[in-house]
Protein backbone atom coordinates (compact mmCIF):
# COMPACT_ATOMS: atom_id res chain seq x y z
CA UNK A 1 0.00 0.00 0.00
CA UNK A 2 1.32 3.28 -0.70
CA UNK A 3 1.63 6.50 1.72
CA UNK A 4 -1.63 7.75 0.30
CA UNK A 5 -3.22 4.89 1.10
CA UNK A 6 -2.03 4.32 4.65
CA UNK A 7 -3.41 8.04 5.29
CA UNK A 8 -6.41 7.29 4.01
CA UNK A 9 -6.74 4.25 6.37
CA UNK A 10 -5.15 7.11 9.23
CA UNK A 11 -7.97 8.93 8.80
CA UNK A 12 -10.46 6.09 9.13
CA UNK A 13 -8.99 5.44 12.33
CA UNK A 14 -9.04 9.36 13.23
CA UNK A 15 -12.64 10.24 12.44
CA UNK A 16 -14.01 7.54 14.57
CA UNK A 17 -16.49 9.22 17.48
CA UNK A 18 -14.16 8.58 20.00
CA UNK A 19 -11.05 9.16 18.78
CA UNK A 20 -12.37 13.03 17.90
CA UNK A 21 -13.74 13.04 21.30
CA UNK A 22 -9.81 11.92 22.48
CA UNK A 23 -8.53 14.68 19.99
CA UNK A 24 -10.80 17.26 20.90
CA UNK A 25 -10.26 17.20 24.50
CA UNK A 26 -6.25 17.08 23.77
CA UNK A 27 -6.22 20.15 21.66
CA UNK A 28 -8.34 21.79 24.13
CA UNK A 29 -6.46 20.49 27.70
CA UNK A 30 -3.59 21.49 25.88
CA UNK A 31 -4.85 25.48 24.96
CA UNK A 32 -5.51 25.27 28.68
CA UNK A 33 -2.32 24.21 29.50
CA UNK A 34 -0.22 26.74 27.68
CA UNK A 35 -2.39 29.09 28.96
CA UNK A 36 -2.27 28.21 32.61
CA UNK A 37 0.62 29.83 34.33
CA UNK A 38 2.42 27.19 35.45
CA UNK A 39 2.12 24.20 33.54
CA UNK A 40 4.25 23.36 29.83
CA UNK A 41 3.09 20.48 27.84
CA UNK A 42 5.90 18.18 29.46
CA UNK A 43 3.78 18.47 32.73
CA UNK A 44 0.84 18.60 30.78
CA UNK A 45 1.59 15.33 28.70
CA UNK A 46 3.05 13.25 31.97
CA UNK A 47 0.22 14.26 34.29
CA UNK A 48 -2.56 13.15 31.49
CA UNK A 49 -0.95 9.73 30.79
CA UNK A 50 -2.69 7.72 33.79
CA UNK A 51 -5.78 9.26 33.03
CA UNK A 52 -5.82 8.45 29.25
CA UNK A 53 -5.06 4.68 30.82
CA UNK A 54 -7.91 5.20 32.70
CA UNK A 55 -10.16 5.96 29.94
CA UNK A 56 -9.16 3.37 27.18
CA UNK A 57 -9.24 0.73 29.46
CA UNK A 58 -12.38 -1.07 27.95
CA UNK A 59 -10.74 -1.03 24.23
CA UNK A 60 -8.34 -3.42 22.80
CA UNK A 61 -4.89 -2.73 23.24
CA UNK A 62 -4.01 -1.68 19.89
CA UNK A 63 -6.95 1.02 19.90
CA UNK A 64 -5.96 1.86 23.71
CA UNK A 65 -2.88 3.38 22.06
CA UNK A 66 -4.00 4.76 19.12
CA UNK A 67 -6.55 6.79 21.56
CA UNK A 68 -4.09 7.67 24.28
CA UNK A 69 -1.64 8.99 21.67
CA UNK A 70 -3.84 11.15 19.97
CA UNK A 71 -4.95 12.94 22.97
CA UNK A 72 -1.38 13.71 24.59
CA UNK A 73 -0.06 14.55 21.25
CA UNK A 74 -2.96 16.81 20.88
CA UNK A 75 -1.90 18.15 24.32
CA UNK A 76 1.56 18.93 22.95
CA UNK A 77 0.51 20.90 19.98
CA UNK A 78 -2.14 22.72 21.64
CA UNK A 79 0.05 23.66 24.32
CA UNK A 80 2.16 25.74 21.50
CA UNK A 81 -0.89 27.10 20.47
CA UNK A 82 -1.88 28.54 24.17
CA UNK A 83 1.42 29.92 24.73
CA UNK A 84 1.75 32.84 22.41
CA UNK A 85 -1.61 34.05 25.07
CA UNK A 86 0.30 34.91 28.13
CA UNK A 87 2.98 36.08 25.56
CA UNK A 88 0.85 38.79 23.55
CA UNK A 89 -1.98 39.82 26.81
CA UNK A 90 0.75 39.60 29.82
CA UNK A 91 4.28 39.96 28.62
CA UNK A 92 4.76 36.97 29.71
CA UNK A 93 5.89 33.89 27.84
CA UNK A 94 3.54 30.64 28.65
CA UNK A 95 6.38 28.58 27.29
CA UNK A 96 9.83 29.00 26.31
CA UNK A 97 9.01 29.00 22.78
CA UNK A 98 6.84 31.96 22.85
CA UNK A 99 10.02 34.05 24.39
CA UNK A 100 10.09 35.81 20.88
CA UNK A 101 6.10 36.15 20.97
CA UNK A 102 6.57 38.53 23.74
CA UNK A 103 8.90 41.45 21.96
CA UNK A 104 6.08 42.33 19.04
CA UNK A 105 2.76 40.61 20.63
CA UNK A 106 2.80 42.91 24.15
CA UNK A 107 3.76 46.06 22.36
CA UNK A 108 0.61 45.01 19.74
CA UNK A 109 -1.45 44.56 22.45
CA UNK A 110 -0.82 47.92 24.04
CA UNK A 111 -1.90 49.58 21.19
CA UNK A 112 -5.24 48.09 21.22
CA UNK A 113 -3.94 45.76 18.40
CA UNK A 114 -4.37 42.06 20.91
CA UNK A 115 -7.36 40.74 19.17
CA UNK A 116 -5.35 40.62 15.79
CA UNK A 117 -2.08 39.38 17.43
CA UNK A 118 -3.79 36.65 18.63
CA UNK A 119 -5.69 35.58 15.55
CA UNK A 120 -2.54 36.18 13.46
CA UNK A 121 -1.07 33.54 16.00
CA UNK A 122 -3.78 31.36 15.42
CA UNK A 123 -3.59 31.24 12.11
CA UNK A 124 0.38 31.16 11.59
CA UNK A 125 -0.12 28.14 14.04
CA UNK A 126 -2.79 26.38 11.56
CA UNK A 127 -0.87 27.18 8.62
CA UNK A 128 2.84 25.75 10.47
CA UNK A 129 0.80 22.74 11.60
CA UNK A 130 -0.66 21.34 8.26
CA UNK A 131 2.90 22.50 6.80
CA UNK A 132 4.91 19.99 9.06
CA UNK A 133 2.13 17.08 8.68
CA UNK A 134 3.13 17.55 5.22
CA UNK A 135 6.61 17.26 5.57
CA UNK A 136 5.64 14.22 8.21
CA UNK A 137 3.39 12.46 5.32
CA UNK A 138 5.97 12.31 2.70
CA UNK A 139 9.55 11.25 5.09
CA UNK A 140 7.97 9.25 7.76
CA UNK A 141 8.13 5.92 5.43
CA UNK A 142 11.09 6.99 3.33
CA UNK A 143 12.94 7.77 6.83
CA UNK A 144 11.75 4.23 7.97
CA UNK A 145 12.81 2.31 5.18
CA UNK A 146 16.32 3.82 5.27
CA UNK A 147 15.96 3.13 9.50
CA UNK A 148 15.33 -0.63 9.32
CA UNK A 149 18.62 -0.88 7.54
CA UNK A 150 20.21 0.25 10.40
CA UNK A 151 22.51 -2.56 12.04
CA UNK A 152 23.05 -2.73 16.13
CA UNK A 153 25.77 -1.06 16.46
CA UNK A 154 24.40 2.27 13.97
CA UNK A 155 21.53 2.08 16.23
CA UNK A 156 23.40 2.39 19.30
CA UNK A 157 25.34 5.15 18.16
CA UNK A 158 21.87 7.05 16.41
CA UNK A 159 20.65 6.79 20.01
CA UNK A 160 24.10 8.20 21.35
CA UNK A 161 23.91 11.23 19.00
CA UNK A 162 20.29 11.87 20.16
CA UNK A 163 21.38 12.14 23.66
CA UNK A 164 24.06 14.39 22.99
CA UNK A 165 21.54 16.31 20.68
CA UNK A 166 19.40 17.17 23.57
CA UNK A 167 22.04 17.59 26.08
CA UNK A 168 24.03 19.37 24.09
CA UNK A 169 21.18 22.54 23.64
CA UNK A 170 18.90 21.76 27.04
CA UNK A 171 19.14 24.67 29.56
CA UNK A 172 22.13 26.71 30.48
CA UNK A 173 25.07 24.78 30.90
CA UNK A 174 26.16 21.92 28.63
CA UNK A 175 27.89 20.29 31.86
CA UNK A 176 24.54 19.56 34.24
CA UNK A 177 22.53 18.99 31.50
CA UNK A 178 24.99 15.92 30.67
CA UNK A 179 25.16 15.31 33.97
CA UNK A 180 21.29 14.85 34.13
CA UNK A 181 21.51 12.44 31.10
CA UNK A 182 24.02 10.37 32.52
CA UNK A 183 22.03 10.26 35.93
CA UNK A 184 18.78 9.37 33.34
CA UNK A 185 21.23 6.17 32.27
CA UNK A 186 22.24 5.15 35.86
CA UNK A 187 18.12 5.60 36.85
CA UNK A 188 17.39 3.05 33.66
CA UNK A 189 19.88 0.61 35.02
CA UNK A 190 17.42 -0.39 38.38
CA UNK A 191 16.19 -3.69 38.04
CA UNK A 192 16.20 -6.94 36.77
CA UNK A 193 18.92 -7.32 34.11
CA UNK A 194 16.95 -9.00 30.89
CA UNK A 195 20.00 -11.00 29.59
CA UNK A 196 21.37 -12.88 32.76
CA UNK A 197 18.12 -12.30 35.17
CA UNK A 198 20.61 -10.80 37.93
CA UNK A 199 19.11 -7.88 40.40
CA UNK A 200 20.81 -4.70 39.59
CA UNK A 201 21.02 -2.33 42.33
CA UNK A 202 17.71 -3.17 43.71
CA UNK A 203 19.13 -3.77 47.34
CA UNK A 204 16.43 -6.25 48.31
CA UNK A 205 13.71 -3.97 47.88
CA UNK A 206 11.12 -6.12 46.00
CA UNK A 207 9.34 -2.95 44.86
CA UNK A 208 12.77 -1.88 42.90
CA UNK A 209 12.58 -5.24 40.65
CA UNK A 210 10.86 -3.68 37.65
CA UNK A 211 12.79 -0.98 37.44
CA UNK A 212 11.41 2.93 38.28
CA UNK A 213 8.11 3.11 36.25
CA UNK A 214 9.02 6.30 34.31
CA UNK A 215 5.64 7.72 34.67
CA UNK A 216 6.12 8.24 38.39
CA UNK A 217 9.33 10.11 37.69
CA UNK A 218 8.30 12.33 34.61
CA UNK A 219 4.85 13.68 36.82
CA UNK A 220 7.24 13.84 40.06
CA UNK A 221 10.21 15.59 37.96
CA UNK A 222 8.15 18.19 36.17
CA UNK A 223 4.38 18.19 37.89
CA UNK A 224 4.65 18.17 41.27
CA UNK A 225 8.32 19.89 40.67
CA UNK A 226 6.40 22.93 39.29
CA UNK A 227 3.79 22.58 42.08
CA UNK A 228 6.85 23.08 44.37
CA UNK A 229 8.21 25.73 42.86
CA UNK A 230 4.28 27.97 42.49
CA UNK A 231 4.14 27.13 46.73
CA UNK A 232 7.79 27.92 47.81
CA UNK A 233 8.43 30.81 45.13
CA UNK A 234 5.27 32.29 44.89
CA UNK A 235 5.50 32.17 41.52
CA UNK A 236 2.51 33.28 39.61
CA UNK A 237 1.39 36.02 37.21
CA UNK A 238 0.67 39.65 38.66
CA UNK A 239 0.78 41.94 35.42
CA UNK A 240 -1.77 43.87 34.09
CA UNK A 241 -3.77 41.83 31.56
CA UNK A 242 -3.98 43.80 28.02
CA UNK A 243 -8.03 44.17 26.93
CA UNK A 244 -8.71 42.19 23.70
CA UNK A 245 -11.24 44.27 21.69
CA UNK A 246 -11.34 43.71 17.71
CA UNK A 247 -10.63 40.25 17.01
CA UNK A 248 -10.29 39.57 13.84
CA UNK A 249 -6.97 41.36 11.80
CA UNK A 250 -7.09 43.98 8.71
CA UNK A 251 -6.50 42.78 4.87
CA UNK A 252 -3.02 44.69 5.39
CA UNK A 253 -2.38 42.34 8.69
CA UNK A 254 -3.00 38.93 6.29
CA UNK A 255 -0.84 40.63 3.61
CA UNK A 256 1.41 41.73 5.95
CA UNK A 257 1.78 37.94 7.84
CA UNK A 258 1.65 35.50 4.98
CA UNK A 259 5.28 35.68 4.00
CA UNK A 260 6.37 34.99 7.42
CA UNK A 261 3.71 32.48 8.49
CA UNK A 262 5.35 30.13 5.49
CA UNK A 263 9.10 30.80 6.11
CA UNK A 264 8.79 30.53 9.58
CA UNK A 265 6.67 27.19 9.40
CA UNK A 266 9.66 26.14 6.66
CA UNK A 267 12.46 27.03 9.64
CA UNK A 268 10.37 25.52 12.62
CA UNK A 269 10.21 22.50 10.76
CA UNK A 270 13.59 21.57 9.95
CA UNK A 271 14.59 22.50 13.32
CA UNK A 272 12.02 20.23 14.73
CA UNK A 273 13.50 17.12 12.50
CA UNK A 274 16.99 17.91 14.30
CA UNK A 275 17.53 16.29 17.72
CA UNK A 276 17.34 19.00 20.66
CA UNK A 277 17.42 22.32 18.84
CA UNK A 278 13.33 22.58 19.73
CA UNK A 279 11.16 25.00 19.30
CA UNK A 280 12.34 28.01 20.75
CA UNK A 281 15.79 28.12 19.08
CA UNK A 282 13.31 27.79 16.03
CA UNK A 283 11.00 30.61 17.28
CA UNK A 284 14.07 33.13 17.81
CA UNK A 285 15.55 32.27 14.43
CA UNK A 286 12.60 32.64 12.22
CA UNK A 287 11.90 36.20 14.55
CA UNK A 288 15.79 37.17 13.39
CA UNK A 289 15.28 35.99 9.85
CA UNK A 290 12.26 38.22 9.41
CA UNK A 291 14.15 41.28 10.70
CA UNK A 292 17.06 40.72 8.71
CA UNK A 293 14.86 40.52 5.43
CA UNK A 294 12.14 43.74 6.42
CA UNK A 295 12.56 46.98 4.35
CA UNK A 296 11.86 48.54 8.37
CA UNK A 297 13.63 46.16 10.58
CA UNK A 298 13.49 49.41 13.37
CA UNK A 299 9.45 48.51 14.21
CA UNK A 300 10.17 45.09 15.35
CA UNK A 301 10.29 45.69 19.00
CA UNK A 302 7.43 48.19 18.92
CA UNK A 303 4.17 46.00 17.22
CA UNK A 304 5.23 44.95 14.14
CA UNK A 305 2.57 41.97 13.16
CA UNK A 306 5.35 39.83 11.68
CA UNK A 307 7.09 39.68 14.85
CA UNK A 308 4.39 37.18 16.37
CA UNK A 309 3.55 35.57 12.80
CA UNK A 310 7.11 34.21 12.61
CA UNK A 311 7.85 32.60 15.83
CA UNK A 312 4.27 31.70 16.33
CA UNK A 313 4.60 29.61 13.03
CA UNK A 314 8.10 28.10 13.57
CA UNK A 315 7.29 26.86 17.55
CA UNK A 316 4.06 24.75 15.82
CA UNK A 317 6.29 23.53 12.82
CA UNK A 318 9.00 22.63 15.41
CA UNK A 319 6.69 20.49 17.15
CA UNK A 320 5.05 18.56 14.10
CA UNK A 321 8.64 18.34 12.94
CA UNK A 322 9.96 16.90 16.40
CA UNK A 323 7.35 14.10 15.61
CA UNK A 324 9.55 12.57 13.19
CA UNK A 325 12.63 11.82 14.88
CA UNK A 326 9.90 9.99 17.19
CA UNK A 327 7.99 7.98 14.76
CA UNK A 328 10.78 7.10 12.40
CA UNK A 329 13.60 6.96 14.56
CA UNK A 330 12.91 6.11 17.98
CA UNK A 331 14.85 9.33 18.87
CA UNK A 332 12.89 11.68 20.92
CA UNK A 333 14.29 15.46 20.08
CA UNK A 334 12.92 17.16 22.91
CA UNK A 335 11.50 16.47 26.36
CA UNK A 336 8.09 16.38 25.72
CA UNK A 337 8.62 13.54 22.99
CA UNK A 338 10.62 11.76 25.33
CA UNK A 339 7.31 11.40 27.58
CA UNK A 340 5.35 10.69 24.43
CA UNK A 341 7.44 8.22 23.80
CA UNK A 342 7.87 6.54 27.30
CA UNK A 343 3.81 7.16 26.56
CA UNK A 344 3.90 4.46 23.86
CA UNK A 345 6.81 2.18 25.66
CA UNK A 346 3.59 1.63 28.08
CA UNK A 347 1.68 0.57 25.59
CA UNK A 348 4.21 -1.91 24.03
CA UNK A 349 4.47 -0.13 21.18
CA UNK A 350 8.17 0.36 20.52
CA UNK A 351 8.48 3.99 18.33
CA UNK A 352 10.99 3.44 15.54
CA UNK A 353 11.57 1.96 11.91
CA UNK A 354 9.24 -0.69 13.21
CA UNK A 355 6.20 1.03 13.82
CA UNK A 356 4.99 1.81 10.33
CA UNK A 357 4.92 -2.12 9.80
CA UNK A 358 4.15 -3.46 12.98
CA UNK A 359 1.30 -0.66 13.96
CA UNK A 360 0.38 1.03 10.80
CA UNK A 361 -2.68 1.93 12.60
CA UNK A 362 -1.18 3.97 15.68
CA UNK A 363 1.33 5.42 13.33
CA UNK A 364 -0.95 7.00 10.44
CA UNK A 365 -4.13 7.29 13.19
CA UNK A 366 -1.93 9.45 14.82
CA UNK A 367 -0.78 11.63 11.66
CA UNK A 368 -4.20 12.10 11.12
CA UNK A 369 -5.56 12.93 13.54
CA UNK A 370 -2.77 15.90 14.04
CA UNK A 371 -4.28 17.11 10.77
CA UNK A 372 -7.90 17.12 12.36
CA UNK A 373 -6.79 18.45 15.39
CA UNK A 374 -5.37 21.53 14.19
CA UNK A 375 -8.44 22.53 12.40
CA UNK A 376 -10.05 21.80 15.87
CA UNK A 377 -7.62 24.28 17.34
CA UNK A 378 -8.14 27.01 14.69
CA UNK A 379 -11.98 26.68 15.13
CA UNK A 380 -11.49 26.94 19.34
CA UNK A 381 -8.97 29.75 18.79
CA UNK A 382 -10.77 32.16 17.13
CA UNK A 383 -13.50 32.58 18.59
CA UNK A 384 -12.94 31.30 22.16
CA UNK A 385 -9.95 33.24 22.66
CA UNK A 386 -11.44 35.47 25.42
CA UNK A 387 -12.42 33.13 27.59
CA UNK A 388 -8.97 31.56 27.21
CA UNK A 389 -7.67 34.71 27.91
CA UNK A 390 -9.98 34.56 31.26
CA UNK A 391 -7.92 31.42 32.37
CA UNK A 392 -4.86 33.62 32.80
CA UNK A 393 -6.41 34.86 35.94
CA UNK A 394 -7.21 31.70 37.44
CA UNK A 395 -5.41 31.65 41.54
CA UNK A 396 -2.96 29.09 41.96
CA UNK A 397 -5.07 27.72 44.96
CA UNK A 398 -7.08 26.38 42.80
CA UNK A 399 -4.79 25.07 40.49
CA UNK A 400 -2.47 23.68 43.31
CA UNK A 401 -4.62 20.73 44.84
CA UNK A 402 -5.73 19.49 41.02
CA UNK A 403 -2.59 18.90 40.11
CA UNK A 404 -1.53 17.17 43.25
CA UNK A 405 -4.76 15.25 42.83
CA UNK A 406 -4.62 14.20 39.60
CA UNK A 407 -0.86 13.23 39.76
CA UNK A 408 -1.40 11.09 43.32
CA UNK A 409 -4.56 9.19 41.77
CA UNK A 410 -2.67 8.75 38.30
CA UNK A 411 0.53 7.26 39.87
CA UNK A 412 -0.79 5.19 42.09
CA UNK A 413 -3.75 3.92 39.45
CA UNK A 414 -0.67 2.04 37.23
CA UNK A 415 1.00 -0.01 40.05
CA UNK A 416 -0.84 0.29 43.34
CA UNK A 417 1.58 0.77 45.72
CA UNK A 418 2.56 3.30 48.25
CA UNK A 419 6.12 2.47 47.25
CA UNK A 420 5.31 5.05 44.32
CA UNK A 421 3.33 7.69 45.73
CA UNK A 422 6.81 8.36 48.41
CA UNK A 423 9.20 8.36 44.98
CA UNK A 424 7.03 10.39 43.42
CA UNK A 425 7.08 13.24 46.32
CA UNK A 426 11.02 13.00 46.27
CA UNK A 427 11.17 13.15 42.81
CA UNK A 428 8.72 16.46 43.35
CA UNK A 429 11.33 17.78 45.74
CA UNK A 430 14.38 16.15 43.73
CA UNK A 431 13.03 18.18 40.65
CA UNK A 432 12.58 21.35 42.65
CA UNK A 433 15.76 21.99 43.90
CA UNK A 434 17.46 20.92 40.65
CA UNK A 435 15.43 23.11 38.74
CA UNK A 436 16.08 26.03 40.97
CA UNK A 437 19.93 25.20 39.79
CA UNK A 438 19.43 25.47 36.82
CA UNK A 439 19.80 21.60 36.04
CA UNK A 440 17.30 20.51 33.00
CA UNK A 441 15.10 17.62 33.29
CA UNK A 442 14.28 16.28 30.10
CA UNK A 443 17.76 14.90 29.63
CA UNK A 444 16.73 12.99 32.41
CA UNK A 445 13.73 11.69 31.22
CA UNK A 446 15.66 11.01 28.01
CA UNK A 447 18.42 8.76 29.60
CA UNK A 448 15.36 7.26 31.17
CA UNK A 449 13.77 6.65 28.22
CA UNK A 450 16.66 5.62 26.04
CA UNK A 451 18.56 3.88 28.83
CA UNK A 452 17.50 0.00 27.87
CA UNK A 453 17.67 0.42 24.52
CA UNK A 454 20.94 1.62 24.18
CA UNK A 455 21.48 -1.07 26.36
CA UNK A 456 19.68 -3.54 24.36
CA UNK A 457 21.79 -2.54 21.06
CA UNK A 458 25.43 -2.44 22.82
CA UNK A 459 25.22 -5.73 23.69
CA UNK A 460 23.29 -6.99 20.43
CA UNK A 461 26.38 -5.03 18.89
CA UNK A 462 28.82 -6.77 20.92
CA UNK A 463 27.34 -10.32 20.55
CA UNK A 464 27.64 -9.71 16.76
CA UNK A 465 31.29 -9.02 16.79
CA UNK A 466 32.15 -11.48 19.29
CA UNK A 467 33.33 -8.81 22.28
CA UNK A 468 35.12 -6.25 19.87
CA UNK A 469 34.28 -2.63 20.46
CA UNK A 470 36.30 -1.48 17.08
CA UNK A 471 32.45 -2.56 15.66
CA UNK A 472 31.20 0.88 16.58
CA UNK A 473 34.06 2.55 14.28
CA UNK A 474 34.09 0.01 11.55
CA UNK A 475 30.41 0.35 10.48
CA UNK A 476 30.45 4.32 8.60
CA UNK A 477 27.18 4.99 9.59
CA UNK A 478 27.59 4.29 13.31
CA UNK A 479 31.05 6.12 13.15
CA UNK A 480 28.89 9.29 11.64
CA UNK A 481 26.73 9.24 13.78
CA UNK A 482 29.40 9.10 16.70
CA UNK A 483 31.22 11.60 15.57
CA UNK A 484 28.75 13.95 15.05
CA UNK A 485 27.86 13.42 18.81
CA UNK A 486 31.27 14.19 19.58
CA UNK A 487 31.14 17.35 17.46
CA UNK A 488 27.48 18.53 18.77
CA UNK A 489 28.78 18.58 22.45
CA UNK A 490 32.28 19.71 21.95
CA UNK A 491 32.23 22.58 19.46
CA UNK A 492 29.77 24.56 21.81
CA UNK A 493 32.30 23.95 24.62
CA UNK A 494 35.18 25.41 22.32
CA UNK A 495 33.46 28.50 21.22
CA UNK A 496 32.10 29.03 24.98
CA UNK A 497 36.24 29.05 25.81
CA UNK A 498 36.92 31.23 22.52
CA UNK A 499 34.88 33.85 23.78
CA UNK A 500 36.19 33.78 27.08
CA UNK A 501 39.60 34.22 26.01
CA UNK A 502 38.93 37.18 23.40
CA UNK A 503 37.18 39.06 26.26
CA UNK A 504 40.23 38.49 28.60
CA UNK A 505 42.33 39.80 25.88
CA UNK A 506 39.58 42.89 25.37
CA UNK A 507 39.58 43.54 28.71
CA UNK A 508 43.88 43.42 29.15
Amino acid sequence: MDTLGYLLDGFGTALQWYNLLFAFAGVLIGTMVGVLPGIGPISGVALLIPVTASLTGGLPPESAATSSIILLAGVYYGAMYGGSTTSILLNTPGESSSVATVLDGYPMAKQGRAGAALSIAAIGSFVAGVVSLLGLVLLAEPLSNVALKLSPADEFSLMILGLCALSGLAGKSITKALIMTVFGLMLATIGMDAVSGVARFTYGIPELYSGFEFLTIAVGVFALGEVFKTILEKDSNEGEIARITKLLPTKQDLKDSAGPIIRGSLVGFFKGIVPGSGATLASFLAYLLEKKISKNPEKFGKGAIEGVAAPESANNAASGGAMIPLLTLGIPGTGTTAVLMGALIMYNVQPGPLLFDEHPTIAWGLIASMFIGNVMLLILNLPLVKVFAKLIETPPKYLIPMIVAISIFGVYAVRVTTFDLMLLIACGVIGYFLAKNDFPMAPLVLGLVLGPMIENNLRRALTISNGDYSIFVQKPASLAFLVIAVLWVTVPLLMKLRGKKVIVNVEG
